[in-house]
């Protein structure tokens, strides 16, 4: 099994024209949030990306990829 972290999911990031950084997920649609700094951004898209997943759950929802991955429930192998 893969195991998918909030640190290797990819984010695309660049810098609009005044200043602000921007940070995007784009294997998540409208998961995208600016920052003052480039590190500011990427926080604040990971914790989006946190929180989109998060309301998933609460709603019974399917949780986006990559983060589906983090979140399958399996049960243990039967000891024989």
């Amino acid at each position: 099994m893969d195991t998918v972290t909030i640190e290797s999911i990819p984010i695309l990031v660049g810098r609009e024209e005044d200043g602000r950084w921007w940070a995007d997920i784009e294997s998540m649609p409208g998961v995208m949030a600016y920052g003052q700094t480039r590190e500011s951004a990427i926080a604040a898209v990971r914790a989006l990306c946190l929180r989109v997943a998060a309301d998933c759950i609460d709603h019974g929802e399917e949780v986006p990829a990559p983060l589906a991955w983090s979140f399958q429930t399996h049960e243990p192998l039967a000891s024989s």
